[in-house]
Parts: C-alpha cells; sequence; structure tokens
C-alpha cells in the first residue's frame, strides 16, 4: 500500500470519497478498482458498526487502498478501537479548538507524541507481534493522517491554533455545516464562504500542511483544488450510484 501520507505533503492531489451507506466489505475494493486513492467511513453520521467498519478496513489493505474514519467525537474508545482495526487515519468533525485537536492526537498516537493504548496483535499490525516494538510504533505515529474538520465560524477563528498541534496533518472543511453556521447554506459562491476557505488553506500553507474539502460537484472540487487543496472528496457512495441509476435511465426512457 502506497504512503498516503508522503503524497499529500509533498503537495499531490489525492481524491477520495465518503462511504456513507454500504457496508459490505467489497465496497473498499469497488472504490480502488474505480481509480480513488483513499475513501473515508462516515461514523459520524452513518450507522456503521464495529464489526462493520473492521470488514471493509480489512478488504482496503488486502487491496492496497487506504481506509480512514470520520469518528463520531474524539473519545478514547471509539479512536482506539478504529485505529487497531487498521484505520490509516481519522477525521474528526466539528473541530472548533486546539483542545478537541489535542485530544485526537491523544487517543491515536502512540507515546511520546500520544498515549494511544498497546495492543499490537490486531489488525493493524496484520495480526503480527513486532518484532521491534518502538520502531513499530514511531512507524505507526509517522504513517497515520489525522484531519480536523472546520465546521463553524468559531472553527475557522481558531484554525491557525488548531492547526499548530503536533501531530495534526490535515485541515478538511465540511461546506454544508461551514455554510449553514455562517448563515449562507449552499452558497459555495458567496464572497464570505470563499473567504473562510481560503484562510484555511493560507493557514495550512504557512504551516506547511495539506488542506482538504467535501464536495459533490465535480465544479467545486475542481476550484479548490486549483487554489491549493489536495487531499479532496468527491460525491459518496450513495450519491454516486444514484447519479449514474438517473443519467442512464434518463437515456433509456
Amino acid at each position: 500500500m502506497f504512503n498516503i501520507k508522503e503524497r499529500i505533503y509533498s503537495g499531490e492531489n489525492v481524491i477520495g470519497t465518503m462511504l456513507t451507506i454500504f457496508d459490505n466489505p467489497d465496497i473498499a475494493k469497488l472504490i480502488q478498482v474505480s481509480g480513488f486513492d483513499f475513501f473515508i467511513i462516515d461514523c459520524e453520521h452513518g450507522n456503521f458498526d464495529y464489526t462493520k467498519v473492521a470488514g471493509i478496513l480489512a478488504v482496503a489493505r488486502e487491496a492496497g487502498i487506504p481506509g480512514f474514519v470520520r469518528v463520531p467525537e474524539a473519545r478514547r474508545e471509539v479512536v482506539l478501537k478504529y485505529m487497531d482495526m487498521g484505520a490509516r487515519g481519522l477525521l474528526l468533525p466539528n473541530t472548533d479548538t486546539p483542545e478537541q485537536a489535542q485530544a485526537l492526537v491523544e487517543y491515536s498516537k502512540y507515546a511520546p507524541v500520544g498515549n494511544r493504548g498497546m495492543s499490537l496483535t490486531r489488525a493493524h499490525s496484520g495480526f503480527v507481534n513486532p518484532a521491534d516494538p518502538f520502531a513499530y510504533m514511531r512507524k505507526a505515529n509517522e504513517e497515520t493522517v489525522l484531519m480536523v474538520q472546520i465546521e463553524s465560524p468559531t472553527g475557522l477563528a481558531n484554525i491557525e491554533h488548531i492547526l499548530d498541534v503536533e501531530g495534526i496533518d490535515v485541515a478538511f472543511v465540511g461546506p454544508n455545516d461551514l455554510s449553514q453556521s455562517m448563515g449562507i447554506l449552499g452558497e459555495f459562491d458567496n464572497r464570505e464562504f470563499i473567504a473562510a476557505l481560503e484562510r484555511i488553506v493560507e493557514a495550512a500553507k504557512k504551516r506547511n500542511k495539506p488542506c482538504g474539502v467535501h464536495f459533490g460537484d465535480l465544479k467545486w472540487v475542481k476550484y479548490w483544488m486549483e487554489k491549493g487543496m489536495n487531499i479532496n472528496l468527491w460525491s459518496s457512495d450513495m450519491k454516486l450510484l444514484c447519479d449514474a441509476a438517473r443519467e442512464g435511465l434518463k437515456q433509456l426512457r
């Protein structure tokens, strides 16, 4: 499996999609053969249970595609379980403060960066006890990607402090929630909204950290890629299926 962290820090553009509803483990392989670089399992809004997530991440490892999880909160039990399943990284929604970002690092990174609980013979290690546990934990810390999702004016106001937290890699934007909290829901061409995302891009750029956004509309994905966002999500499993079905049926009828 390629090192997605190296790719995004080098400035390369990577494109993923969001899993929102389909919990068959083979969905990971389908996303890989479709050409996506990674995917995120939505455990904030989605109803995936732990066993289903573990199955998807297992197939992802075999298929060679990085699987991430959007966690519902930065709580020790939640973060630890997804990391032990072999998630390549986590996305924390509604990140408003550096304290929230620090909690994500604390529970997902091994010491001395964080305080992740040790259980080394798990899915994340291929069920093989590492010969050198210290080297293994250092490598795990280095390769894990932690993303904070900015979805409110408070998060925007604190973006610089949030990105200053050691261990946080990516500033990620939730455009629907952010625009809603700004009182301009869905107005992605609004000057105030564009200025907000430009501030996030600039804050990430100054700290040599990647940033990204999630849109269903290709127009906006392309727009923000050109503005410097290089780890982006396009659409979702459900939307991709429905859009393709509607287009095909339109032609048949």
